[in-house]
C-alpha cells in the first residue's frame, strides 16, 4: 500500500495515529485550610464551618500532531476574576510559550466555596484580617493553578477524542419557576472523552448549564455543590479517569428541587447517569486537529448621572451602599465604569467539534442562539470562562428587567444595568472567533 493511499484513507476515515494527538491530565485540590468567607449568598452572616469534600482544579492539556497545544483548567470557585485569570496567563505563557487563546480557565460557579478577592467584594464588609486572607487565598490559587496547568502539559501521552451529548432535567429556569410562566432552557449534557489508545478512559469533562445552588445560604461547609459530588460519582463509576465540570451558560437556571445535601448528592449522580449513559453510545470521534481563537465583546452599560451615587449612598440598602461608594471612588480615579470587556474564546477540537467560552455569567439564551445559527457544528457553550464579573442578560432578559438584567449589577458593582446592544455585540464577538476557528 503507497504512502498517498494510506493517506487518502486516514483523511476519508477521519482517524488519526495515537500518537498524533496526546493528552495529559492533574489535578489539585484547592481547598482553604481554616475557616474563610464564603461567597454567592449575601445572606450569609459568617464564614465557613467545615468540608463537606475537598474543591478542585484540574486541567486538561491536549496536542495535536502539528504541535499546537491547548490546556483547559476547571475550577471549583464561584469565578475568577481578571486579577486572576490574567496573571495566570502570563505565567503559563512565559513559563511554557501558550498563547493566550490557547488557556481556557472555567469556574464551575460554587455558592459555597471561597471569595475569590476581589470577585464579588460588596457582599461584605470585611476586616483587614479577612481581606488579607482572602488575598492570601488568592495568591495561592495562582500558584496552584499555574502549576496544576504544567503537570497536565508534563503528562501529555497518546490519547484518542471522542464527544457526545446527553441530558439532564433537574436545571429549571428560575424565572419561570419564579413568575410562573415560560422560559427557556437548555438541559444538555456534552461530554468529552479522553482515551488511553488501548480504550482506557483517562478524563471525562462534561458540562451542565445550572447555578451550583443546590445548597443554599444556611450551608456553611465548603463543598463543590451538585457539580463536587458529580464528578466524585463519576470518578467511582469510571475507575482511573479524571472527571472534570465545565459551567456552561446557566445564569438563569437553578438547580430543582433544592436545599439540602440529599439534594445535591441526588442532581449529582443525576448528571453522572448521564454522562455514563453517553459515554456507554456512540460518540463522535473527529480527528484532533487543534485551532484557537480568543477576542472580547465591548458591552457598553446604560449611563447615569453621577448624582445617582451619591442619593445611592444614603440607600436603606447596604450593597447599594457600598456599590454607589465604590463607583464613585472609581469615578474619582478616572476610571472609565461605562464599558465591560467580555472574554470570548474557541476551541476546536478536530471535525465539527468546538468548545466556545464566553465570560461573565450568561443566560441560557446564548447557547440556544448559538446552536440555532452554527447547526452543523458540534456545539458546546461554556460561561464564566476567563473572567467572571457579571451577568451577561440577553435582549430579552434585559427587557424584562429583574436580578439578571439589573440587581445583580449592585453586588457585581457596575454602575447600572447593560445597554440594549449586549446581545448583538456578544454574539458577533462569537461569530469572530468561530470564524478565526475555522467555521465558514
Amino acid at each position: 500500500m503507497t504512502t498517498a493511499v494510506i493517506l487518502a484513507m486516514a483523511v476519508l476515515g477521519g482517524v488519526a495515529n495515537a500518537n498524533d494527538f496526546q493528552a495529559g491530565v492533574a489535578r489539585k485540590a484547592i481547598t482553604p485550610t481554616g475557616s474563610i468567607w464564603m461567597s454567592g449568598y449575601a445572606a450569609r452572616h459568617t464564614p465557613s464551618e467545615g468540608v463537606m469534600h475537598d474543591l478542585w482544579a484540574k486541567a486538561l492539556a491536549m496536542k495535536d500532531g502539528r504541535g499546537h497545544r491547548v490546556v483547559i483548567v476547571t475550577i471549583d470557585v464561584i469565578g475568577l476574576p481578571r486579577e486572576v485569570t490574567d496573571e495566570v496567563v502570563a505565567r503559563l505563557t512565559k513559563k511554557h510559550g501558550l498563547e493566550r487563546k490557547d488557556i481556557m480557565l472555567n469556574a464551575a460557579h460554587v455558592h459555597s466555596g471561597p471569595i475569590i478577592w476581589p470577585n464579588l467584594r460588596l457582599l461584605y464588609d470585611f476586616s483587614d484580617k479577612d481581606k488579607r486572607q482572602l488575598i492570601d487565598y488568592r495568591a495561592k490559587l495562582i500558584d496552584d493553578l499555574v502549576e496544576v496547568a504544567g503537570e497536565a502539559m508534563a503528562d501529555l501521552k497518546p490519547a484518542t477524542l471522542a464527544v457526545g451529548h446527553g441530558s439532564a432535567s433537574f436545571g429549571t429556569n428560575r424565572r419561570a419557576w419564579a413568575k410562573k410562566k415560560w422560559a427557556p432552557v437548555d438541559h444538555d449534557a456534552p461530554v468529552v472523552r479522553i482515551a488511553a489508545p488501548d480504550g482506557r478512559i483517562r478524563v471525562v469533562l462534561f458540562g451542565y448549564a445550572c447555578h451550583n445552588t443546590a445548597f443554599v445560604e444556611t450551608c456553611h461547609k465548603l463543598s463543590g455543590d451538585y457539580a463536587g459530588f458529580a464528578q466524585i460519582e463519576l470518578e467511582k463509576a469510571v475507575p482511573g479517569a479524571t472527571a472534570m465540570f465545565l459551567m456552561l451558560c446557566g445564569a438563569d437556571q437553578n438547580p430543582m428541587p433544592r436545599g439540602t445535601e440529599d439534594l445535591a448528592r441526588q442532581h449529582g449522580k443525576a448528571i453522572c447517569q448521564a454522562v455514563q449513559e453517553t459515554l456507554a453510545g456512540p460518540m463522535e470521534s473527529p480527528e484532533p486537529a487543534i485551532r484557537t481563537a480568543y477576542d472580547e465583546a465591548t458591552l457598553d452599560i446604560a449611563r447615569v448621572d453621577r448624582a445617582a451615587f451619591h442619593r445611592e449612598l444614603k440607600s436603606d440598602n447596604v450593597f447599594r451602599r457600598r456599590r454607589a461608594a465604590a463607583i464613585l471612588a472609581d469615578l474619582d480615579a478616572g476610571k472609565n465604569v461605562w464599558q465591560q470587556a467580555v472574554p470570548v474564546q474557541a476551541i476546536r477540537l478536530g471535525g465539527r467539534v468546538v468548545l466556545l467560552g464566553i465570560g461573565g455569567e450568561p443566560v441560557v439564551d446564548y447557547p440556544l442562539r448559538l446552536k440555532r445559527e452554527f447547526p452543523k457544528l458540534n456545539l458546546i457553550v461554556a460561561g464564566y470562562t476567563n473572567d467572571v464579573m457579571c451577568y451577561i442578560p440577553s435582549h430579552r432578559i434585559l427587557m424584562e428587567g429583574g436580578y439578571e438584567a439589573v440587581d445583580n449589577m449592585v453586588y457585581y458593582g457596575k454602575p447600572g444595568p447593560f445597554a440594549g446592544t449586549v446581545e448583538d455585540r456578544v454574539i458577533a464577538a462569537c461569530h469572530r472567533t468561530l470564524g478565526e476557528v475555522g467555521e465558514k
